[in-house]
């Protein structure tokens, strides 16, 4: 990736709309009728059919990828991105080449925060999963810019990422941040926080590791703050049971703060993996 740069400017949208050049020409690419648009990079549904159909969670979003996104998706998807296809199990300090703990991010949007939080702690490793195409080369394209090393991206189904390609205790943390309200009743079903995620989550996070949520819709916190609480594999790490504030090493994202400025109230839920020993003692 390319040498480091001072994050503030890497994270402005460059001149030109991201036009990749090379000796001062814009590279555009020609397709052929039935070509793929990223022949190397990211599949419209890497799993294919080859797991259970199931209410999902998500639904994949279909906009406009820049000349930039697209440049960084056909140069980096070979050594930074990975489709979820459920066919290997990932050794994970072997796809990052170190032993760092890897915190899974389960929807990164346009990529500006995971970017800024993995150019804060370049330590952790950052495993960012989204099946926004031009969210993942913006987030490419930004780890490149930033000089990145500690960041891969990954497209696709999370549910199956964590079944069958993550270790059990794996992960040295979870970060779900704005995912999906699916605010109208009938839909509550497809909301990711629910009782059979965290069991399965719970069994892919090292103990201790921490599960950090935010969201801006509040009926949607005070369920996920329910769910958490009732779980018995997690456990609050606020001392009066509810909503933290948000830690400094989650930025403020730009959504965010058009959130707020329209008088939403974001929460921030931090809860951490109960170890092996203290659930049987609270069996007991």
């Amino acid at each position: 990736m390319s040498d480091t740069v001072n994050a503030s400017e890497a994270l402005r949208p460059a001149s030109g709309q991201d036009a990749p050049h090379t000796s001062g020409v814009p590279v555009r690419h020609t397709r052929t009728k039935g070509e793929p648009r990223f022949p190397d990079g990211p599949k419209a549904d890497p799993a294919g059919s080859h797991f259970e159909r199931r209410i999902r969670s998500f639904q994949p979003r279909r906009s406009r990828v820049t000349a930039g996104q697209a440049d960084a998706l056909q140069r980096l998807w070979p050594a930074w991105g990975f489709d979820i296809d459920g066919s290997r199990r990932l050794d994970l300090a072997e796809f990052f080449g170190n032993d760092g703990p890897v915190v899974l991010e389960i929807g990164f949007g346009m990529g500006e925060a995971t970017a800024r939080m993995a150019a804060a702690d370049p330590a952790t490793n950052i495993l960012a999963v989204d099946v926004h195409t031009p969210g993942q080369g913006n987030l490419l394209n930004l780890a490149d810019r930033l000089g990145l090393t500690n960041v891969r991206v990954g497209n696709g189904d999370a549910i199956i990422l964590l079944r069958e390609m993550i270790a059990p205790g794996a992960l040295g943390g979870l970060r779900v941040y704005f995912p999906d309200p699916w605010p109208k009743k009938r839909h509550h079903k497809r909301r990711l926080i629910q009782p059979e995620f965290l069991t399965l989550a719970a069994t892919r996070l090292a103990p201790g590791a921490v599960l950090h949520c935010a969201t801006d819709w509040e009926p949607y916190a005070e369920q996920m703050l329910e769910v958490l609480t009732a779980h018995p594999d997690f456990e609050n790490t606020q001392p009066d049971g509810g909503f933290a504030p948000r830690p400094a090493f989650r930025p403020l994202t730009r959504f965010e703060g058009q959130g707020l400025e329209k008088g939403h109230v974001v929460n921030d839920l931090l809860f951490r993996r109960v170890p092996l020993d203290e659930q049987a003692a609270d069996r007991v």
